[in-house]
């Protein structure tokens, strides 16, 4: 059987996942409207082409960054031994809701 904070994990990364969606098709709409807008490239390109590149720089951020800006913020933010998951799905569910408004 599943312990509670393996639960609110998986909740969390469900969340997470969630955020980067509803993110993803705000970035892509306004990093390609000016592109198929003049018809410098079609639709199905422009996505395709932000896509890529977004995958692109996340990995590079990664690789370059590793866990330190995380760190740094998880450690201002959420005290140690405190609700730290959620407060984090708090403040996803927050993103979300503000994505889908805006």
């Amino acid at each position: 059987m599943l312990d509670a904070t393996t639960v609110i994990l998986a909740l969390t990364i469900a969340v997470a996942l969630g955020f980067d969606f509803t993110n993803g098709f705000h970035d892509t709409a306004n990093a390609v409207a000016t592109t198929i807008s003049t018809r410098a490239l079609g639709p199905r390109t422009a996505v395709i082409i932000s896509a890529v590149l977004n995958l692109v720089g996340a990995v590079i951020a990664i690789s370059l960054l590793h866990t330190k800006v995380a760190n740094t913020i998880g450690g201002l933010v959420a005290p140690k031994g405190g609700p730290a998951l959620g407060m984090i799905i708090a403040a996803l569910l927050g993103a979300i809701a503000w994505n889908l408004i805006t």
